[in-house]
């Protein structure tokens, strides 16, 4: 009698198991569900940190045009106050710092990216850099302009292309710095 009850309770035990390791296996859910997906395979992962802030809002993903002239989205636009330092995400050189269309915009050709190198652009930003100059990931590049946003609020539109390919710039951001919510440890059990 006991092996019969066993059965069914030794059952759920294993599906348990089973969908628990399905879960903490699985992969991640999409950052942006109505992205495209993040990871660019001709992009390196050489971006260290956001351009601004810690973890910004994102207000509008990615969206590539279907052709060179078509509607889409050709970068991603993160809410940010006016004033906040904007950050090189990756080491590079300055190449171009300047108002195109009454904006703000800095441009940064990122080393070690291959020819022809990835170039990251910001906007609306008061540039704190000239053309030429090195920048390092993590150094300020600039403030975010009070005008020239293109979003509801103010935000920095990051860009990323080669060549005249534009490309996801959350690509050069390694998924540790992607992911949303925070790191939880978790206990190790008989460690004294």
């Amino acid at each position: 009698m006991r092996v019969k009850r066993c059965v069914p309770v030794c059952t759920r035990l294993v599906l348990v198991l089973v969908m628990t390791t399905a879960v903490l296996l699985a992969p991640p859910p999409p950052l942006f569900a109505a992205d495209a997906p993040v990871a660019d395979v001709t992009v390196p992962t050489v971006g260290r940190t956001w351009p601004v802030g810690l973890r910004p809002q994102l207000l509008r993903g990615w969206e590539p045009p279907a052709t060179a002239y078509g509607p889409g989205h050709r970068g991603v636009d993160l809410a940010a106050a006016p004033g906040t330092p904007v950050r090189a995400v990756a080491a590079g050189r300055v190449s171009f710092a300047g108002r195109v269309a009454g904006k703000g915009v800095v441009s940064v050709e990122l080393t070690g990216t291959g020819e022809p190198p990835l170039r990251t652009t910001y906007e609306p930003v008061a540039a704190a850099v000239e053309e030429g100059e090195e920048v390092e990931p993590g150094e300020v590049i600039g403030t975010v302009d009070a005008t020239g946003s293109h979003c509801p609020v103010t935000c920095v539109h990051w860009g990323l292309r080669r060549g005249e390919t534009y490309l996801n710039p959350l690509s050069l951001l390694p998924p540790w710095l992607l992911r949303r919510g925070p790191s939880r440890l978790l206990p190790v059990y008989g460690a004294t």
